[in-house]
């Protein structure tokens, strides 16, 4: 993974991805329906839709510790998304992913998720990244599992996973 520097806002870039914070225009115009030209044909989501409609209440998501798009390299297609829920709490911060289905078992999602989680795991004061996942959902489970996270606790229809920095405790 490298990444590089554009103005505030750091891109993220793995053998197939690109990680790029999204723009408020972007989040305009996935709210307003206007396809883009650069965006696979089924995106955005419903997941794209409610994260887009919630930057106004959490203006951090659109920094640089924020939600990011995924894009596709090869293509230069914006394929799904990723975000951490800034700001941490007590150093733990919690990731969130979504791959639109065109592009889903390519290996996207673990590759955006241990990128982003290596790169959240470098902010001050953030020892560790957290995902909950529904049980019924097991394509998510193998998303974490194989991007390094660490299922840590197990509550009804929940399973907790983790990832931590290195050298310090997993308690």
């Amino acid at each position: 993974m490298t990444s590089s520097s554009s103005s505030a806002h750091v891109q993220l870039t793995t053998d197939r991805l690109v990680l790029r914070p999204w723009t408020t225009a972007e989040a305009t115009a996935v709210l307003d329906d206007t396809r883009s030209t650069h965006w696979a044909d089924d995106f955005p989501t419903e997941g794209d839709r409610v994260i887009a409609g919630l930057f106004g209440q959490n203006p951090a998501w659109l920094g640089e510790h924020g939600h990011r798009l995924i894009i596709e390299r090869d293509s230069g297609l914006l394929v799904g998304s990723i975000g951490l829920f800034w700001p941490p709490s007590e150093g733990i911060l919690e990731i969130g992913y979504g791959i639109v289905a065109s592009r889903r078992g390519r290996g996207y999602a673990p590759e955006a998720t241990r990128a982003l989680a290596a790169f959240a795991l470098t902010a001050p004061g953030v020892h560790t990244v957290v995902a909950n996942v529904e049980l019924s959902n097991p394509a998510s489970v193998r998303v974490l599992e194989k991007a390094g996270f660490h299922r840590w606790a197990t509550e009804e229809n929940t399973a907790r996973f983790r990832v931590t920095k290195p050298g310090r405790d997993e308690r």
